[in-house]
């Protein structure tokens, strides 16, 4: 991962308000609900004992900043800008990877699907207030999907999954994936009587 662009005005923004803290404080840039449609950046202020093992720690000029572990993917291309503008300055914070991180090829196959159920699938279903979340990845080739927001029992669930999402999986991870499954089905057992 490289450093996140911090603009030299923003640095110069971060050194001034880090000179009226105690000494050793540095700057943690971290995501809020990463991954999802409302994933937010943020920046707050990091003194020396709230450094966990697990940063990443960048290191600028005049400080460093901290990055903890489950932010840092979803930082991938992030800047940092200090803008002076007619009303004032104010600081920007542009995260294009804040809402769904990049995965590589070479991922889990869970890690890939659930990249294009995030990317391409929720978006599509989200007119429709709904959205679904990848539960597993069964032995024998299924994906176990979990409806929420306006699928839930929403009675085109069914012909939902089984055309639209089972199929656009299937055609792209077609030596991997057999079909999906709903979570609901999946609980009830294979072999439930009623």
């Amino acid at each position: 991962m490289e450093q996140i662009r911090i603009s030299e005005s923003a640095q110069a923004h971060f050194a001034k308000l880090l000179s009226q803290q105690e000494e050793g404080t540095n700057i943690r840039i971290f995501v809020v609900n990463p991954g999802t449609p409302s994933a937010e950046c943020g920046v707050s202020y990091c003194p020396a004992n709230a450094v966990e093992a697990t940063d990443t720690e960048m290191k600028y000029a005049t400080f460093s900043a901290f990055v903890d572990e489950m932010s840092l993917p979803f930082l991938e291309d992030a800047e940092i800008d200090y803008v002076t503008e007619e009303l004032g300055a104010q600081l920007t914070l542009k995260a294009p990877n804040a809402k769904m991180r990049k995965v590589s090829d070479d991922a889990s196959l869970i890690e890939r699907v659930d990249y294009v159920i995030q990317t391409q699938i929720n978006p599509q279903l989200a007119s429709h207030g709904g959205r679904i979340t990848l539960i597993e990845i069964t032995e024998d080739g299924y994906a176990v999907l979990q409806f929420g927001g306006g699928c839930n029992g929403c009675s085109m669930v069914d012909v939902t999954l089984k055309d639209g999402v089972e199929r656009q999986l299937v055609e792209m991870f077609p030596n991997e994936l057999k079909g999906a499954r709903d979570v609901t089905e999946h609980q009830r057992g294979e072999h439930s009587y009623y």
